[in-house]
């Protein structure tokens, strides 16, 4: 399989960011450039977004192939939601790439087989209407949801998403769906790198999913970040983005 489109932006300590569904590796321009100026940050596109917008694959194998352009000595890696749900496979099929990990609004899965199968249904609808009406209008619908009431209306990063390809979305979709995603609630117990939790507080769903992943991943740290939602990077760029340089430097201290 092809190799991701990576950016690379800073100097320093690598970091590996991954972005969301809908996004591509140039999204959250303020949340990444206050990173890139304290590390070298890489961001690549994921499959089915951006320039990879013809790659497709499962989050297994968006796994490998992100494990495939980390260095070949272990550096952070994070990433948001759908980008959170693949560094997390990251961290489980490859932890000796991983020095430390950062998640936000992510997730272990699905755990009850009834729910997973009524989501990747969900899923599938949502796949078939991004093909029906068309990016720009998916677009529209998808930010009109509850988690993203908060998000300040950005035409330029708006408009970058409707730039994307509903066939890629739509594989996205129905492969790498939290709905396809097995349940790693058990898994996660494995993981010994150190490990930063978050999530917004008005993100109910996915706070208490971030306070119960870093109850079962010993030493885990969850930060709540205060006037924000699911999309908490882009609301609160700042505060998400000293939040993560935070735990770097505590746990390069130690």
């Amino acid at each position: 399989m092809p190799s991701l489109n990576v950016e690379l932006h800073g100097t320093g300590s690598p970091l590996l960011w991954l972005h969301g569904f809908t996004q591509t590796n140039s999204s959250a321009h303020v949340f990444t450039s206050i990173l890139a100026a304290h590390c070298a940050l890489a961001t690549p596109d994921l499959p089915g977004h951006g320039q990879a917008r013809d790659l497709r694959g499962n989050l297994e194998e968006i796994s490998d192939l992100v494990a495939d352009v980390l260095p070949r000595t272990p550096c952070d890696l994070g990433g948001y939601s759908f980008g959170g749900r693949v560094a997390l496979h990251v961290a489980l099929r490859h932890p000796e790439k991983i020095r430390r990990l950062i998640l936000l609004s992510a997730t272990r899965g699905i755990e009850d087989i009834d729910e997973r199968r009524s989501r990747r249904e969900r899923d599938e609808r949502l796949a078939e209407r991004i093909e029906l009406i068309g990016t720009d209008s998916f677009i529209d619908e998808w930010l009109a949801q509850p988690m993203f009431e908060g998000l300040a209306n950005d035409e330029v990063e708006r408009n970058a998403r409707r730039r994307q390809s509903p066939l890629g979305l739509a594989s996205s979709l129905r492969l790498a769906g939290t709905g396809t995603q097995e349940w790693l609630g058990e898994k996660i117990e494995s993981l010994t790198m150190p490990v930063l939790l978050m999530a917004g507080e008005r993100d109910e769903k996915f706070l208490r999913e971030a306070v119960a992943m870093a109850s079962d991943i010993p030493g885990a740290r969850c930060v709540v970040i205060a006037n924000a939602g699911h999309a908490a990077h882009l609301e609160q760029p700042d505060a998400v983005a000293n939040a993560i340089l935070e735990f770097l430097d505590e746990a390069n201290a130690q």
